[in-house]
């Protein structure tokens, strides 16, 4: 008994020294049926319970909630061509923060990263993200060195409603180390931090969550009669969620509602089939709803026996008879 009280000690002191690294409180200890030991954390993001929801609910289910409104969560992308996409997924959780907070985003890269994907266009953000040019501060550095110190000076500002960080390729100094102190400044003091990760291979890093992001294919438009052929509807994303607070992974393709400001996942339709109906009254004999508005463009080619929702053809009405 007494080597199994030191045993669990020595697990107890070493689990504070590292919950101290992560800057996380101290973990409060219960007693469960049987004599054995829980731990639970309580770090900052952890223990208030705030998260901001996607408005997907499956992938808010694996991030636990959403996402963490303090501490680090790593945004990776593949390939430089995936640059945009990443940057706009980012963009889009940004946005989702600085509706509920005060005070700008910091974004923070070398010169090199926003030479090779792009650099941000402020005015252009205002109209896919909501995000006006007053609450987007850019800060290009020479070095990641650079980059990295000022993200962890940034991440404790309150003046700041979040921090993005832009970093190209897999370089050697962004490690354990660096990205344990960039999340500890973060959660205590309680401010999400959005590390991008651009064309860089999938790495240890310290933060709770690592979000993989590809492009995807945008869906049609959706207007009250169905979908709108040859239309370009909202920004899509393959997402695919590759490490998470609650251990569980995920792949989802979502589209940005710049309206709402939230997500929406593909596989679960926003109208009910139900619901699916034309929305103009009964025809003048009362035999069946008229056909929506719009919903043929011209009459299709042929003997004009048949025309749009089954009104008769041109040469067929009285008017147009010719004596």
């Amino acid at each position: 008994m007494a080597q199994r009280a030191l045993a669990q000690d020595a697990l107890l002191a070493l689990r504070r020294t590292i919950a101290g690294i992560e800057g996380r409180l101290p973990e409060t200890l219960s007693q469960a049926d049987g004599g054995t030991v829980l731990m639970r954390r309580h770090g900052r993001a952890e223990g208030t319970g705030e998260h901001f929801a996607t408005g997907a609910a499956a992938l808010d289910a694996v991030l636990g909630g959403g996402l963490p409104a303090a501490g680090m969560t790593e945004i990776h992308g593949a390939e430089t061509r995936d640059g945009g996409a990443v940057a706009g997924f980012a963009l889009a959780l940004a946005s989702m923060v600085l509706a509920r907070r005060p005070g700008p985003l910091l974004w923070v890269a070398t010169g090199d990263v926003f030479r090779e994907v792009g650099h941000p266009y402020a005015p252009g953000l205002a109209g896919p993200y909501a995000i006006a040019p007053e609450r987007l501060v850019l800060a290009d550095v020479p070095r990641l060195a650079d980059a990295l110190w000022v993200g962890e000076e940034a991440a404790r500002l309150e003046a700041l409603a979040a921090v993005l960080i832009e970093v190209g390729g897999s370089p050697a100094r962004l490690d354990l180390t660096a990205t344990r102190r960039l999340h500890r400044r973060a959660m205590l003091a309680g401010r999400p931090v959005l590390l991008l990760r651009q064309a860089g291979s999938p790495e240890p890093t310290a933060a709770p969550a690592r979000i993989a992001v590809a492009p995807a294919p945008a869906a049609p438009r959706h207007t009250l009669a169905g979908p709108l052929a040859r239309s370009i509807g909202p920004p899509g994303f393959l997402v695919a969620v590759d490490k998470s607070p609650t251990a569980r992974t995920g792949r989802f393709t979502l589209e940005w509602n710049r309206h709402d400001r939230r997500f929406a996942d593909r596989s679960c339709p926003a109208i009910p089939a139900a619901d699916s109906r034309a929305v103009v009254p009964l025809s003048a004999d009362g035999e069946g709803a008229a056909p929506t508005p719009f919903q043929r463009m011209a009459f299709p080619a042929g003997d004009g026996t048949a025309a749009a929702g089954g009104q008769p053809s041109r040469p067929r009405r009285a008017a147009h008879r010719r004596r």
